[in-house]
């Protein structure tokens, strides 16, 4: 089962990662001036995962495929790592789809 981790980062900003059931980071927040927002941030990715339109796939510069999650909105309230390939990333995508809307949510110290 997937979680959300949020910390603060050394300029002071809150950030949260959504991590798959093995650990690894699948999505990754900006920076929050404050945890409430960053929790908000947590809530819209819950939200917005499971509509595929909200997933913008795109191309690095070094042709690395990765992917934003947009909020109805437009604004990216995630940003995965880049992947090696397109069904790596496809494979993102659906592991945020799967793990977010039940993930919980803990605070990390750095």
């Amino acid at each position: 089962m997937g979680k959300f981790e949020i910390k603060t980062d050394k300029a002071g900003k809150f950030r949260f990662n959504l991590k798959a059931g093995n650990g690894q980071v699948i999505l990754s927040s900006q920076g929050y001036t404050t945890k409430a927002a960053c929790e908000n941030g947590v809530e819209s990715v819950k939200k917005h995962s499971q509509d595929d339109g909200n997933f913008e796939r795109l191309t690095a510069k070094d042709g690395s495929p990765y992917f934003n999650l947009k909020a109805s909105n437009g604004q990216v309230i995630g940003n995965s790592e880049m992947y090696s390939s397109v069904s790596a990333m496809e494979n993102g995508v659906a592991s945020v789809k799967k793990n977010a809307p039940d993930a919980s949510v803990e605070e990390v110290s750095e």
